[in-house]
């Protein structure tokens, strides 16, 4: 580990923390519906937007309500996604019936899983007018169901959480297109190619600058290269590296602050931010330490200094480890390395952040919103220990919330653990699998992983879309590998979502108890451990027995042979 990676790391982090409070207060003046500094310009389009949507800015709705008008958005955006990418497969782009199903259930999940090479299976009008636009879309679908669930919180009566279609829009409108209009420009300045031309002297090209920034805004990580930001026309130096790095933390870190300020208490947010930067630095020392001192294979073999398979010179160790961590805390999926070409120990980081539920910063939205059912969980089990009724910002937590947080935080490993089994144990997932011995079995691991947490980030040994000569002619899907990780996107997506805006239903309607001297405090250092402890029992040990039949495993194999 260098001086110069870990002073990389220590700058990463005190520009996170210093942009988390603004962003954060922005982001809660936009969805009280305050007014901002940006309302002057973007409030005729918010209003033309709601009127399009049938939609008043003064409307509420109850949780089903809010439920059935996600499902429904989300279901009518999935099919104008598949109709476009099938249509365009008559013109050179777009890939088979059921690849495209997995690419679209990915994009619409806001997990950007990709089976296929961008540069050499999507037109131009593929990724601008479809990707692109989900990336927008899916973000801000995220971002609007933690708002519901921050006003259940924070609601002293009623049982309404907002209203679906307003929430999108503000998010839109007002955090998602400037943010990237802004950081569009500022990748195109740094040599980041933005373009209508599809090649440049024998080199694929096209508007890659305005997708790169609302695939890292939004936690969303499609690639317009196959190779993703490991690509200098995606991520040209060390400085849009960091940039990136901040890009893909910086709203579900805000949201944080904009929980502190709409539940009227900033001390709240920051103990939830806290427990995330402490898990967050504990797996980028894990990786950091394990790629630095290189793989045993490669101590056998004689080979001095840290493991640079499959990473970037222009990033070196350091950043190729930071973003490793980063995009795979947060639902983002982006990759400046290959991810299956880190040690054994160094790999088990990335997937642990995943298996997580993705909620150490997380997704944006659903970072948060996972993190609050934990936060949920971690109240329950102090109510337990100390035998008084839980109870969560003066809000008692019954049977019936603790059910669907149970639901919230166990479906999702369930269905990755189902997938993996069905995909190695039936025979049905070897096609897609590289590999042999422990690495094929977690190359599984990782795909269901990734698609059920809507991730997207890859072992590359594990397809469902074969391109035999680089190009469509003659392209193929893997269909069990598209079809089952399809349906795993989708239930990792919506099933958590629905189970969130369940609790948020009955969290609406609850009186608030006034804090008494047995209330117990959370926003403090002692309920940051309980919480850090929550999600580390009930997440990550769910997947000890997979991860060591997998990456460890691999670590072990390297040191014998």
């Amino acid at each position: 580990m260098s001086a110069a990676g870990i002073a990389q790391v220590v700058l990463f982090v005190a520009l996170l923390v210093a942009i988390t409070p603004p962003l954060g207060g922005y982001m809660a003046a936009v969805y009280t519906g305050r007014r901002t500094f940006l309302t002057p310009v973007v409030g005729p389009l918010e209003r033309g937007l709601l009127r399009l949507l049938g939609a008043r800015a003064d409307e509420e709705q109850g949780w089903k309500a809010y439920a059935r008008s996600l499902l429904v958005f989300s279901a009518l955006s999935w099919t104008a996604l598949y109709v476009l990418l099938r249509l365009q497969s008559g013109m050179g782009g777009a890939a088979p019936a059921d690849a495209t199903f997995n690419t679209v259930s990915s994009f619409v999940t806001n997990t950007n899983w990709q089976f296929y090479a961008g540069e050499t299976t999507m037109t131009n009008v593929s990724q601008m007018v479809g990707l692109a636009v989900q990336n927008f879309l899916s973000a801000a679908a995220g971002m609007a169901v933690a708002v519901a669930f921050i006003r259940a919180i924070a609601a002293r009566s009623g049982r309404t959480v907002g209203a679906f279609h307003v929430d999108l829009v503000r998010g839109l409108v007002h955090v998602l297109l400037p943010l990237s209009v802004l950081l569009a420009l500022l990748f195109a300045s740094q040599g980041v190619v933005q373009t209508l031309a599809s090649t440049h002297d024998g080199m694929a090209v096209g508007p890659v600058a305005s997708q790169e920034a609302i695939k890292l805004l939004g936690t969303n990580g499609g690639g317009f290269f196959n190779v993703n930001s490991a690509h200098p026309f995606e991520n040209p130096n060390g400085f849009t590296n960091v940039v990136q790095l901040l890009a893909i933390l910086a709203i579900p870190a805000a949201l944080t602050a904009t929980f502190g300020r709409m539940v009227g208490s900033r001390r709240q947010g920051w103990a939830i931010f806290a427990a995330m930067t402490v898990l967050f630095l504990a797996g980028v020392a894990i990786v950091y330490a394990a790629e630095a001192g290189g793989s045993p294979a490669q101590h056998l073999a004689g080979i001095a200094g840290g493991n640079m398979e499959g990473k970037e010179t222009r990033f070196g160790i350091g950043g190729s480890s930071l973003y490793a961590v980063v995009t795979t805390v947060a639902s983002c999926g982006a990759v400046n390395a290959a991810m299956e070409s880190l040690t054994g120990i160094g790999a088990a980081v990335p997937l642990a952040n995943m298996m997580t539920g993705e909620v150490v910063f997380g997704g944006v939205g659903s970072g948060l919103y996972g993190m609050l059912l934990f936060v949920l969980l971690a109240v329950f089990l102090a109510g337990l220990m100390v035998g008084r009724t839980p109870e969560y910002l003066g809000k008692k937590l019954e049977a019936r919330e603790i059910r669907l947080v149970a639901i919230g935080t166990l479906a999702v490993p369930l269905l990755v653990l189902v997938a993996t089994a069905v995909a190695i144990r039936s025979g049905y997932g070897d096609p897609s699998i590289l590999n042999g011995g422990p690495q094929g079995f977690a190359e599984t691991l990782y795909a269901y992983v990734s698609q059920g947490n809507n991730n997207g980030s890859a072992f590359a040994g594990y397809t469902g879309f074969v391109q035999p000569d680089g190009s469509n002619a003659g392209a193929f899907g893997i269909t069990f590998a598209d079809l089952l990780g399809g349906l795993a996107m989708l239930l990792g997506r919506f099933g958590p979502m629905v189970a969130v805006l369940a609790v948020a239903g009955a969290l609406a309607g609850k009186k608030v108890a006034p804090v008494g001297p047995g209330t117990f405090r959370t926003d403090t250092g002692t309920f940051v451990a309980l919480l850090i402890g929550a999600v580390l029992l009930v997440a990550l040990l769910t997947f000890v027995p997979a991860l060591l039949l997998g990456p460890v495993v691999q670590g072990l194999t390297d040191q014998l042979f």
